[in-house]
């Protein structure tokens, strides 16, 4: 069992914030307890505001270690003169409080809060390169007028940032930007790129002037200018073995920095646990974490109607291993869709990852238990865990077996396809191989990315809207998602380590993290996720991708470091994702309100976005018995449609 937790506060929360430019920008600051109440889910312990002559900031608290009332926050140095928000935890501010000790700083507090609000003030913008953490925070500088925002490395933190000619407004959530008032204007590119995605890519957001600052970025802001900086770039991968770590050796190496990451990760005063799924991403872990907690709290949900998206049985197999006290969240449809209106009320920019609702259940119910769970993200995008991975691996190193799928792609675009069971999804990745392997890499991975070409998102809008639409503005935000995948390396095989670091800057801030932290402070609980210790991502982008995939195995350097540590059954098995059967509810439960409510004509002719002609196509194919990925599609519409509804009409 752990020592004494040497972490004395943890500032998961949200925050809020205005600068003012003028007194009508001032005028505003009124709404800033509304626009900070709005965050409480995120932080249902303490909530405060403070106001100064140009800039009010609002804070949420979120109790994991220290009830110490001096730790709440905004937090102001003696002087009055600074004032800092944070959303985070810092794991190596130990080490940083006794630097500040030595300079002559003053602690009032042990919170790792009061040692961020110092190390601004001493080392300014430059402590971000030395923060080990997650965090979104405002640090304000009464005298100067400056305001700095800043964002952790890759994402796992939101925050987001609204201008106009009178004020800056910064949230943690767009709910919270909302009650200030600002206009609702749908921002028509960011449209697109959702009806092509099911999810919003940044910097852009749904509204106009709403901006998602990038991860690893800085602002600095004082008036009306605004200076960007970048203090972290994701490092290029390695593109050979040249020169290489002996693989040996760097299983080693991956032990012990993920081991170290963990235990970092495994500091709270209240109780923690982890969630479970019976992949090896989370395995590891749960395996690691066993090593420093005794009866460890670990957690998995399965899927009692639907036996192909149920793999409890592998998280009980670790359970037994390592003799944590394990809890299975066994659902059925019912159960989940129950939950599916709370989930999608809590949306406040569309978002149509359907895997969400189950991350908000399986949220919901391990807060019943504990305030801070451990999760096995980033594993995938690192290492590579994903079907496309193998799929881009092989065009890379093609055999008979590739050409042969890709000559017959006529067969398998006319075969039925589906998600839901083991024959339908074989077909549609067929489908999808066939017709990836005749793009160039860009093209390619953006084909694979979305869910629908530009073309036929494009042809879900009216004329009205599409109008709107700058194709060279699509192509700037394209070239700035793709830009890592370079046409050099077309066909090599070592451009594929590009494929990864392009998930890394795409997917996983902008899908994957932002599912996690939405649908987990939904239900004020705080997740960690280990494999994201800078220190390793960096370690791991050094790797050459040999070591990552090869023709029989995704994430090989992960498997085979800990093997030893894992049931065997755990190699023998499928990899099935984390989703929820959409496509059974849209055909049956969801199909009233499709047709009677938020998709029927009527509705889409009065809201003047969509196509209602368009539609009715896709409601056509989801009904038929080639339905496909077009549930996938309908879903993101109805989601929208919700949003919509609740926040714009």
């Amino acid at each position: 069992m752990l020592a004494k937790p040497y972490i004395q506060n943890n500032a998961m929360c949200g925050i809020s914030g205005i600068y003012a430019f003028n007194e009508l920008g001032r005028f505003f600051s009124i709404k800033l307890h509304e626009a900070t109440q709005r965050l409480r889910h995120r932080g249902p312990d303490f909530s405060n505001t403070s106001l100064h002559h140009m800039v009010n900031l609002g804070h949420t608290r979120l109790s994991i270690i220290d009830l110490n009332p001096e730790s709440n926050q905004p937090m102001r140095d003696p002087s009055g003169r600074y004032s800092l928000v944070f959303n985070g935890e810092i794991y190596n501010y130990e080490e940083l409080r006794r630097e500040l000790l030595d300079l002559g700083y003053v602690f009032r507090t042990e919170s790792d809060t009061e040692v961020l609000l110092f190390g601004l003030i001493h080392y300014g913008a430059k402590i971000l390169e030395r923060l080990n953490g997650f965090f979104a925070f405002a640090f304000y500088d009464e005298e100067s007028q400056n305001l700095l925002l800043a964002r952790d490395r890759y994402g796992i933190k939101p925050l987001l940032v609204y201008q106009d000619e009178d004020k800056i407004l910064f949230a943690s959530e767009m709910k919270s930007l909302l009650a200030f008032g600002i206009p609702k204007e749908i921002d028509p590119q960011s449209l697109l790129f959702y009806l092509q995605l099911n999810y919003i890519p940044g910097p852009r957001s749904i509204l106009k002037n709403v901006t998602k600052l990038p991860p690893g970025q800085y602002w600095q802001i004082k008036g009306r200018a605004i200076d960007k900086y970048d203090y972290y770039q994701l490092p290029l991968p390695k593109q050979n073995k040249e020169g290489a770590i002996p693989y040996s050796e760097a299983k080693q190496v991956l032990e012990e920095k993920l081991e170290e990451s963990v235990r970092l990760r495994l500091v709270a005063d209240v109780p923690l646990g982890a969630f479970l799924s019976g992949g090896i991403d989370s395995s590891v872990i749960t395996a690691l974490a066993s090593r420093h907690v005794d009866g460890l709290y670990t957690f998995s949900i399965g899927y009692r109607d639907n036996p192909f998206f149920d793999e409890t049985q592998y998280a009980n197999l670790v359970a037994k291993k390592y003799n944590t006290r394990h809890t299975v969240f066994s659902l059925s449809n019912r159960d989940l869709f129950e939950h599916l209106h709370d989930m999608l009320d809590y949306l406040d920019e569309p978002f149509a990852d359907s895997s969400a609702l189950a991350v908000y259940i399986l949220s919901q119910r391990t807060r019943k238990h504990v305030t801070v769970a451990l999760s096995g993200d980033g594993a995938d995008e690192l290492f590579s865990g994903y079907t496309k991975h193998a799929a881009e691996f092989r065009i890379r190193n093609p055999g008979f077996k590739e050409k042969w799928v890709e000559a017959l792609g006529p067969l398998w675009k006319r075969l039925p396809q589906s998600r839901n069971h083991y024959w339908g999804n074989k077909f549609r990745q067929l489908h999808r191989f066939a017709e990836g392997a005749r793009l160039d890499p860009q093209e390619r991975y953006w084909r694979w990315a979305t869910l629908s070409e530009e073309s036929a998102a494009q042809d879900l809008l009216l004329p009205a809207w599409q109008a709107q639409i700058s194709e060279m503005a699509v192509r700037r935000q394209l070239d700035a998602l793709l830009g890592g995948i370079s046409q050099a390396n077309r066909s090599s095989p070592e451009g594929f380590q590009e494929i990864l670091y392009t998930d890394l800057k795409l997917v996983l801030p902008f899908d994957m993290l932002h599912k996690v932290d939405s649908m987990s402070m939904a239900n004020s609980l705080e997740v960690r996720v280990p494999f994201l210790d800078h220190n390793l991502v960096d370690w791991v982008q050094s790797l050459p991708y040999q070591y990552k995939i090869n023709a029989r195995m995704r994430k090989r350097i992960l498997q085979d470091t800990f093997r030893g540590l894992l049931p065997e059954e755990l190699y023998r098995r499928p990899k099935h994702g984390f989703e929820v059967p959409i496509l059974g509810w849209l055909r049956k439960d969801l199909r009233p309100w499709i047709e009677g409510e938020l998709l029927d004509t009527r509705t889409l002719e009065e809201q003047g976005i969509f196509d209602p002609e368009a539609v009715q196509m896709l409601l056509k194919q989801l009904f038929s018995h080639n339905p496909g990925d077009v549930h996938a599609r309908i879903w993101g519409l109805l989601v929208f449609q919700n949003w919509w509804k609740k926040y714009i009409q």
